[in-house]
């Protein structure tokens, strides 16, 4: 994920690097807050804060105390104590931090995570309603490798899932019009966060980088006989853009993100990136704390609306439970290297109650740039591995998965099933961005079934799962250290769960059977 920080180092988790009861404004006033944004964005020198009050809930006078400090409300998120402002004052935060209602502020544009992916940028509950058979296979189902891994033909041949079930994608939107995602696509449920105040509606939440219609792919992809097949290929399935075209996710998306899918009671969210201004956020900076807080905060929300938040380990080959060094932040302007310890954490997959996911290839083995962890990694599933799980099933030994036709740069990674009018468009890539949407269609299956707690889906996601033991020869990683901090990576525990591969690859047709 991030030699481009596309978990690779483009920001996404692909090897892309690149995760309402008074809570949102009202569309009314969404569409006025936007306008007002995209008016100051233009004004050249003011910048996005995300203010942090000490309670969750904001102060009734927060609009006159941000005029107050020199800045403009964009969006208010009173249920977590959030308020997204932005200010072309350089004395914003300083007069802010006076108000004793306010606990921190921080300016994020300086910051932004982008997503690294290091395969897209390579050249070489209410009542469910019941779960339906999605049988046989499309044009292009001989290319996933990846499904065959998972036993996910064999699942949804018993369960496709529900049609009640709504899995949310933050990232970078999705290409509503893709043919294996039109008949899926929830536009109501859809939103535009980028600004900080969601933008409802599929067109608005439209994909400009690709990663976004990638992923929702793997999830939700229809069974129609063109392209391929999803996992959970009967799920309806929600863009929400929290990432722009260049692969950056700002903290007032991730918050909006987070915000839009708990006040929509979104079943699953599936997020490929990382969702700080630092890769490592260290919780003792008062700047980066009060990121922190206001995306755990968001997180949180959802959780409790019943959402399962599924995200990917990231692509730097990093033991996760062991930092020291942060060679990738800020990585929207120039990197300072910087040490870090276990004060410092990545969102969202260090966020308690975050299910991780590993990246293995087809020899299932952890992929060679997939970052792990005690603690952090849950499940591993396939993502790919270009490097060492080269196999005849995976020639290229990425994952194949929905792109929009006008992204697509074509060439050797690139497939079309032209059996439609025009042609619709797919790529192969690979990342822990790829992986991350294998346990979230999983996850989606499993709520298919009537189970509507975060919680008993996540055990389940893990009970199910296929162990995996730590490799007996861990030199085939030697070429792989660490991205930040070059140490080996090395597995640590059993086959019941070790740093590597947390409790087993995921298997779908064990968690609709069992």
């Amino acid at each position: 994920m991030k030699t481009n920080r596309w978990f690779t180092r483009t920001r996404f988790l692909s090897h892309l690097r690149i995760a309402t009861a008074g809570t949102l404004i009202i569309a009314a006033a969404i569409a006025i807050l936007a306008t007002t944004n995209t008016a100051l964005v233009g004004a050249g020198s003011a910048q996005t804060y995300i203010v942090l009050y000490k309670t969750q809930s904001v102060s009734a006078d927060a609009a006159n105390a941000i005029a107050g400090a020199g800045g403009t409300m964009v969006a208010t998120y009173d249920a977590i104590g959030v308020v997204i402002a932005r200010s072309d004052n350089d004395a914003f935060r300083s007069n802010l931090m006076k108000n004793s209602a306010v606990q921190g502020v921080a300016a994020t544009e300086k910051f932004a995570t982008r997503l690294p992916d290091e395969g897209v940028n390579d050249s070489a509950g209410a009542p469910v309603a019941p779960s339906t058979p999605a049988p046989g296979s499309d044009n292009l189902s001989g290319l996933q490798w990846d499904m065959v891994q998972i036993h996910s033909p064999e699942a949804r041949a018993i369960n496709g899932g529900s049609s009640a079930i709504l899995v949310g994608d933050i990232d970078t939107g999705l290409d509503y019009t893709h043919p294996d995602l039109a008949p899926n696509v929830d536009d109501a449920a859809s939103a535009n966060c980028v600004s900080g105040a969601p933008v409802p509606g599929k067109v608005a939440a439209n994909d400009d980088n690709g990663h976004g219609t990638h992923t929702a792919g793997t999830i939700a992809a229809a069974k129609n006989t063109i392209g391929i097949v999803g996992v959970a290929p009967n799920v309806k399935i929600a863009g929400i853009k929290a990432g722009n075209s260049a692969g950056f996710f700002f903290p007032e998306a991730v918050v909006c993100a987070f915000m839009w899918a708990g006040s929509h009671h979104m079943n699953v969210t599936n997020n490929s990136y990382f969702a700080d201004p630092w890769y490592f956020n260290c919780k003792n900076d008062p700047v980066q704390r009060a990121i922190w807080e206001a995306e755990r905060r968001a997180i949180r929300f959802a959780m409790k609306n019943g959402t399962v938040v599924v995200a990917a380990e990231g692509n730097f080959s990093d033991d996760l439970a062991h930092p020291t060094m942060d060679l990738q932040s800020p990585d929207n302007t120039t990197p300072v290297p910087r040490e870090v310890t276990n004060a410092c954490a990545v969102v969202p997959v260090e966020v308690p109650g975050v299910i991780g996911v590993t990246a293995n290839g087809n020899l299932q083995l952890k992929s060679y740039y997939s970052s792990y962890g005690v603690g952090s990694a849950d499940v591993i599933a396939p993502g790919g591995d270009r490097r060492l799980q080269i196999t005849a099933a995976a020639p290229n030994g990425r994952v194949l998965s929905t792109f929009p036709a006008a992204l697509n740069p074509g060439g050797a990674l690139a497939v079309f099933d032209c059996s439609v009018s025009p042609c619709a468009s797919y790529r192969y890539l690979q990342g822990t961005s790829m992986a991350s949407p294998h346990a979230a269609g999983v996850a989606a299956l499993i709520a298919s079934q009537g189970i509507t707690s975060p919680g008993a889906i996540a055990a389940k996601l893990q009970n199910t799962a296929d162990p995996i033991d730590c490799p007996p020869d861990l030199s085939i990683y030697a070429p792989f250290p660490s991205v930040n901090n070059g140490a080996p990576q090395v597995c640590q525990g059993t086959l019941d769960y070790n740093s590597f591969n947390g409790h087993g690859q995921i298997n779908a047709l064990s968690a609709v059977t069992q």
